[in-house]
């Protein structure tokens, strides 16, 4: 499953400071449909994404009834991201086999 969208970058302060593009509404219903497949635990469903130039592997933590793509230190920092920064984000959800 293949998605594109855009969203705004977040900052959850847990214990340390963590990034995050919320998946929208519509495109976190569609990975909810294939989650089941997808997930290894607790709920977390494997991807691989690209933001600008910068290409990774993280898993969406289910969150709020939908779904927050992580955005590490080494994905933001090359593209001098920060909260509040509006990203395009190409993703694919990696499910097994």
């Amino acid at each position: 499953m293949h998605i594109v969208f855009d969203g705004r970058v977040v900052e959850w302060r847990g214990p340390a400071p963590f990034y995050f593009v919320p998946l929208p509404e519509e495109h976190s219903a569609d990975v909810q449909q294939v989650a089941a497949m997808a997930t290894y635990g607790w709920g977390v469903v494997p991807v691989a994404a690209c933001i600008g130039e910068v290409t990774f592997e993280t898993s969406l933590f289910p969150r709020d009834c939908g779904y927050w793509l992580p955005v590490k230190n080494a994905v933001r920092t090359p593209l001098g991201l920060v909260a509040g920064d509006e990203v395009t984000v190409e993703m694919t959800v990696r499910l097994p086999g």
